[in-house]
């Protein structure tokens, strides 16, 4: 079951059912099944205060993935401040709703075992993340 909640900020206009199947199909194509996701949207000031009670970063960002999974079986948690998607959106002259789609497959991505922090892990992940927007 994959759930979308908010805090601080109104509920992204995604459509919840077509974006569930799109995280089905992408995960089915890494040979995973997707168990319990929880989304949560947020505003930055939230993200700020889980990245620093959780990880002890003090920064904002615009994803934070917890993973829980259990084998083949994708389970986490996903917090997203969508003010640094917007942010990023404008940055980078992207169209907020593929930004925000990115960020929320990115996530995924990070359960399905794709990292993006070592040498060339970025370039893997940024492919990863273009197949699975062309799945959508």
């Amino acid at each position: 079951m994959i759930t979308y909640n908010c805090e601080g900020i109104g509920m992204p206009k995604i459509k919840k059912r077509e974006t569930t199947a799109w995280i089905r199909r992408v995960a089915a194509a890494y040979g995973r099944k997707v168990g319990e996701i929880g989304y949560l949207f947020c505003n930055d000031d939230k993200i700020l205060e889980v990245n620093r009670e959780y990880l002890g970063h003090d920064y904002f960002t615009d994803i934070i993935t917890f993973d829980y999974d259990e084998g083949d079986v994708l389970n986490g948690d996903i917090v997203i401040s969508l003010d640094t998607v917007r942010t990023n959106a404008e940055t980078y002259h992207k169209d907020y709703d593929e930004e925000l789609h990115r960020v929320i497959i990115h996530g995924v991505l990070h359960l399905c075992g794709i990292n993006d922090k070592g040498p060339g892990e970025r370039e893997i992940m940024e492919a990863a993340e273009n197949r699975a927007l062309a799945m959508r």
